[in-house]
């Protein structure tokens, strides 16, 4: 399945998120290790990498939406309490925004080193959004990105709790269809079977006759 339904995501979803994730994860790490353990003569070079990782996140980014937009989204669980549907959706709606934040910003500080960064992870040229020599303009950006970076990373502290919640405690299907395109159902601690799960077919014995 390659497009969302109301009840699960499609293939192209479930690739952008993860990929998305797995860059994210990354510049937080890297971002983090080039400022403060990263040997100096060595800054430069981790700084291009960076950004040029950077863009391709935004580029993903901008991808995840464009399909988002054209493909339904799949339904909370209904058992969910109207505080939980309400920190499920500012919580997505807080990622989109930072994330985009983030690398608008950081692609804005990019033209405002001592060496422009403008190529992406495969060698492709990026326009530069903002130029500037004022170093006054360059510590205003670098330090926007951080805060954005640290509060980035907050938030997907967050939603990784509230996945393993969900999971976990709330014992439904939200983390598993981010994993499978199919809808997944979370077997009942009772034993019960869950609505449209097929029927278990009953095997008749027939005790021979005297």
């Amino acid at each position: 399945m390659w497009r969302n339904s109301t009840s699960a995501w499609g293939w192209p979803s479930i690739l952008l998120h993860w990929i998305g994730a797995a860059f994210i994860l990354v510049l937080l790490v890297h971002g983090w290790w080039m400022t403060h353990l990263a040997p100096r003569p060595e800054r430069v070079a981790n700084y291009a990498w960076h950004a040029a990782l950077g863009y391709d996140l935004l580029v993903l980014l901008v991808l995840r939406l464009l399909w988002r937009w054209f493909n339904p989204v799949p339904e909370l669980p209904r058992e969910l309490k109207p505080w939980e549907r309400w920190a499920a959706q500012l919580n997505h709606a807080a990622l989109y925004l930072v994330m985009l934040a983030a690398t608008l910003v950081g692609w804005a500080l990019a033209g405002t080193g001592r060496v422009p960064y403008d190529h992406d992870l495969v060698g492709w040229p990026m326009p530069l959004i903002y130029t500037s020599d004022d170093r006054a303009m360059h510590g205003m950006l670098e330090d926007s990105h951080r805060v954005l970076a640290y509060l980035l990373a907050a938030l997907v502290v967050v939603h990784v709790l509230g996945a393993l919640r969900h999971q976990f405690v709330k014992r439904n299907d939200l983390l598993v269809r981010m994993i499978r395109c199919r809808p997944a159902t979370i077997a009942d601690p009772a034993g019960r079977q869950p609505p449209g799960a097929p029927a278990e077919a009953k095997v008749r014995i027939d005790t021979p006759r005297q």
